[in-house]
């Protein structure tokens, strides 16, 4: 199982367009029918922050991808 998080979820680190672009290619990456990846599961994470006279809304989803068998290019960050 992988869990891959698509947004900001802390507003010390806001994440950039580039990054959000790269953990969306990763989810479909793993969804492609040649890794057989399937969603068992999605958290979805929606705050608003007020900050000063500003806004800042934090929004991401957190797909939890099943797989019969782990992708050899799959690797776990948690382990590294």
């Amino acid at each position: 199982m992988k869990r891959i998080t698509v947004g900001s979820t802390d507003p010390e680190r806001l994440s950039s367009e580039e990054a959000i672009q790269a953990e969306a290619d990763l989810l479909n990456k793993c969804l492609e029918p040649t890794a057989r990846g399937r969603i068992i599961g999605i958290e979805k994470n929606f705050s608003l922050l007020n900050i000063g006279e500003h806004q800042v809304v934090l929004q991401a989803m957190v797909y939890h991808i099943g797989f019969p068998r782990k992708p050899y290019w799959l690797e776990d960050k948690a382990t590294s």
